[in-house]
Formats: C-alpha cells, structure tokens, sequence
C-alpha cells in the first residue's frame, strides 16, 4: 500500500469516527451538544483535523442525513420485501418508517428538521436521499391508483408518515391510538 492510499484511508477512518461522534453524541444529547469544540474532544483531534474534513457542524448534520438516509432506505426496503401483498407491503414500510423515526430521533431530525446544506426534490439532490424516496415508491407507487402519479402519491402518504412521526414524538397524539391511526391511512390512502 502506498503513502498515499494509507492517508486516504486514514483520513476516510477519521471522517466515519466524527460522523459516527456527532450522531452518538445527538442521539444521548441533542444536536445542541454538538460542537465542533465537544466532537474534537470526544475523538481526541485538534478542532483544526475537524474542520479539515467538515466547514462546521452544517456539514456535519449533512452527513449525518445522508448515513441515516442510507439506512433507512435499507429498513424500508427490508420491511416490505418481507411481506406479502400489496396491503402487507404498504403496512410493513409504514410500520418501518415511523420505527426508524423512533428509533433514531437525532438521525431523523437531521434528515428532515435541521439545516444540513442537503438539496431535497431537486437535480442536485444526493444519491442517499433520492435512495430513500425510491424504496418508498417502489411499494407506494404499486397502490397509487391509475389516475395518480405514483411520485406525487408517494410524497402524499410520505407527508402523513411525516405527521404521524413527528406528532407523535412530540407527544401531540395519543399513544393508544396509533396502530388505528396507521390502519386509517393504509386503508384510506392506498388503492389496494
């Protein structure tokens, strides 16, 4: 191996532990505890190493965004190739999107609460989040209906996933009611 590939390597090592610090760190503290003073302690390097990678914590959230996108994309894809039926299908990826949100309030904040430079909907829009939206539509644009666009239909049931994610963890609906409230929008939204 080469200097030059052992550097590279290095350096990507570094980014993955100040990637994997923030989020470690939002995830017990909240983005508030995240600072680039903080995350150069926690991983012992100058602030200088960490701005060598990223211009500040913007870049930081971004990148955070776009693992958690990955991931995710993953859970969705999983959930509904695990199922069986077009209503077994939209239900799984349902129940998948709002235990992703559940489970990782930090990631998901970064993903759709904060500023993390990343650009949504639009031609510059980075692959992990263009992958996240495509394993929605591959389940929600079979249940669309003829007369929708399978992509507007998806950005709709997205929106409600969304709402219910975000409400809920807000404690602005009541926790009994959410298997009904998932049912409701599957049976009421979806063609199936």
């Amino acid at each position: 191996m080469s200097v030059q590939e052992r550097k590279e390597r290095e350096r990507a090592s570094r980014e993955r532990l100040i990637v994997a610090t923030a989020r470690e760190l939002a995830e017990q503290q909240g983005w508030d505890a995240v600072t680039t003073r903080r995350l150069a302690e926690r991983i012992e390097y100058s602030q200088p190493v960490l701005y060598s990678h990223f211009r500040g914590k913007r870049e930081i959230i971004g990148a955070v965004a776009l693992e958690g996108a990955a991931e995710m994309a993953g859970a969705l894809r999983a959930a509904a190739s695990g199922a069986d039926g077009r209503r077994a299908r939209v239900a799984a990826l349902a129940h998948a999107y709002l235990e992703f949100a559940e489970r990782n309030p930090a990631v998901y904040d970064a993903l759709f609460q904060l500023d993390g430079g990343l650009a949504f909907a639009q031609e510059d829009t980075p692959e992990p989040l263009k992958d996240a939206f495509a394993a929605l539509l591959e389940t929600l644009g079979e249940v669309a209906g003829e007369a929708v666009h399978p992509a507007l239909f998806t950005e709709l049931f997205w929106s409600a996933l969304h709402g219910l994610a975000t409400l809920t963890r807000a404690g602005r609906l009541l926790p009994e009611g959410a298997e009904q409230r998932l049912d409701l929008l599957v049976e009421r939204l979806a063609v199936l």
